[in-house]
């Protein structure tokens, strides 16, 4: 695959990241459908995977953003992931007033089942191109965000 003139150097690099994710989206899908969570929506698995990584520490609010959902759009998927068991609200122990959203054990478990795919995916390609193209490759990722994140903000935005 390293080879000079290889079909990777002249596919746009949006296009391979779009089949990456693919690869990784479908092998989670199949995972959840053969495990009995064939009723968990298109951004369901961004949730649920958000909210299982972090835990408590990480806001629906940030996950959404990440998603660019409208709050309608949002809100929807919510009361869905909901209603199907995967996730449950409940008061923030600090402020009544708030609604705090966390997995059930559906949802954790649907979440292990999603972990499991990914890791599948992950192992694969560290057996393919190794340690260190994987490093980077990750690397270059989290820089490619990087600059997305920094377009994203208004100029007036505090950094």
């Amino acid at each position: 695959m390293n080879t000079p003139g290889a079909f990777f150097e002249y596919i746009p690099l949006p296009v391979l990241l779009r089949h990456a994710r693919n690869t990784y989206g479908s092998a989670m899908r199949r995972a959840l459908d053969d495990a009995g969570y064939d009723d968990i929506p298109g951004n369901g698995l961004y949730i649920i995977g958000g909210l299982a990584l972090g835990g408590p520490d990480i806001p629906l609010g940030q996950l959404i953003r990440e998603m660019r959902l409208s709050k309608q759009a949002a809100g929807q998927l919510v009361d869905t992931l909901v209603t199907r068991g995967y996730l449950e609200r409940a008061m923030d122990k600090d402020d009544r007033r708030k609604l705090t959203i966390a997995l059930t054990e559906r949802g954790r478990a649907a979440a292990a089942t999603q972990a499991a795919a990914r890791e599948k995916v992950d192992a694969e390609l560290l057996a393919s191109v190794g340690q260190d193209d994987l490093s980077r490759t990750r690397r270059t990722l989290a820089v490619l965000c990087d600059i997305g994140h920094q377009t994203e903000r208004a100029p007036d935005d505090e950094p």
